[in-house]
């Protein structure tokens, strides 16, 4: 067995795409090879200066990339990111320290680069807490039982003046990013799109490897005529024994930025004829959808589970970037063994803005990096995580004084998987 210092972890080179490309299958479990067209696609978007490989002689046993993201803090600023993905280890070389290497690395790159934050999608949760990642957005599933929701079968469309239009593909990459921009801005935890993101989601590009169904685009119009939500879903085409259609919608994308037009849109969906039962998809879990149906019960949580997880990689300038809804001060001891975070700072906050820097003062509240991610956009309670020995109070109260100024109104939402 090779020992660890045996790994070479380095960038690629581009004619090693098709090696890295095919132990990325093997780590995700796909079958270990990649065809020509998936080659050329994966080669299209990678970024030389931030996708490593492990390599054991000439063969890749690890793979790790990154892109540049913007992410909404809590109050609308979009703060650099260094998006991590496709992160994996072949089988054969697990519990050698290949992936600590490749998170170190990167990592670093992202602080030297000036990155604010660092964001995944965790595929399993014990991994990237010994990291400094910390879960910091939820996302909920619900499955609706449309029959037993209560909606009058007969309605027709939007009564406050506003419509709601099937469009196509084309009609979505062209307004689909500026609604996007604007959801963006008002909800924290969001992420960027890309034209690439666009392009496959509408099938203008569909990579090798992904099975394609064209779905429905629907939007609705407010009574201005300004496009205020779009929903994306496919349906299934089942009948029941006794010859009647028990069709299944899935939604696919959701976006909507007032709260006239998510009420269309799931009104909308829950009224196609021989629709019987709607799938939510991904969506935040405080969603308004339950409760917009006479009867929240209709509507079961299906999945509920963690989704953005947030490594802080420089504490200034991630707590000076969000806004804050109430006026204190706390000093907190920040624990990052080995990272760019650790230390002592005083957070200076109000609703007209904040200052943050290094401070010898006592701590009131010392806490991990990955827990400093998980409080970051609000979703989680400072007091909950004293209770779970996750942080400690170093002065009585100030927990309280945490949540007075972390926690939000809505809770923060990352509607993609990347």
């Amino acid at each position: 067995m090779n020992s660890c210092q045996d790994i070479d972890v380095r960038l690629i080179r581009d004619d090693e795409i098709p090696e890295w490309v095919r132990a990325l299958n093997a780590g995700f479990q796909r079958p270990p090879t990649a065809s020509g067209a998936e080659i050329e696609d994966r080669g299209s978007y990678l970024v030389p200066e931030r996708t490593l490989g492990a390599f054991d002689g000439e063969r890749c046993v690890g793979t790790f990339r990154s892109f540049a993201q913007e992410i909404t803090a809590v109050g609308g600023a979009a703060v650099r990111a260094d998006a991590v993905t496709n992160v994996s280890v072949t089988s054969t070389h697990r519990r050698r320290g290949i992936l600590t290497r490749m998170m170190a690395q990167g990592l670093a790159a992202a602080r030297e680069r000036g990155d604010v934050v660092a964001t995944l999608i965790s595929a399993e949760y014990p991994i990237y807490g010994r990291y400094g990642f910390g879960a910091a957005t939820t996302v909920a599933e619900w499955t609706i039982d449309v029959p037993r929701a209560g909606l009058d079968r007969r309605w027709a469309g939007p009564d406050d003046g506003g419509r709601i239009d099937l469009v196509d593909g084309a009609y979505v990459r062209k307004t689909g990013p500026e609604l996007h921009e604007r959801l963006r801005r008002a909800k924290p935890g969001v992420v960027d799109r890309s034209e690439r993101w666009w392009q496959v989601a509408t099938g203008a590009l569909v990579p090798d490897r992904v099975a394609w169904t064209e779905p429905f685009h629907a939007v609705y119009r407010s009574a201005r005529g300004e496009v205020e939500g779009l929903l994306t879903y496919t349906v299934d085409e089942r009948w029941g024994d006794r010859k009647q259609p028990v069709e299944t919608a899935e939604v696919k994308d959701m976006l909507a930025v007032s709260p006239a037009a998510e009420r269309a849109l799931w009104r909308y969906i829950c009224s196609i004829d021989w629709v019987t039962t709607v799938k939510t998809g991904w969506r935040a879990p405080d969603d308004l959808l339950p409760h917009l149906l006479p009867d929240p019960r209709a509507a079961g949580i299906t999945a509920q589970a963690d989704c953005l997880w947030v490594r802080v990689l420089d504490v200034v300038a991630a707590l000076e970037a969000r806004t804050y809804g109430a006026t204190s001060s706390l000093v907190l001891e920040v624990v990052d063994a080995d990272g760019p975070a650790g230390g002592r700072y005083r957070l200076d906050a109000s609703p007209e803005g904040a200052s943050c820097a290094r401070t010898t003062e006592d701590a009131e509240l010392t806490l991990s990096v990955g827990e400093l991610g998980t409080l970051w956009l609000g979703d989680e309670s400072a007091v909950r995580l004293v209770a779970l020995g996750r942080v400690r109070e170093e002065r009585a109260g100030a927990a309280l004084v945490a949540d007075a100024l972390l926690r939000t109104s809505r809770r923060p939402w990352c509607p993609d998987i990347f």
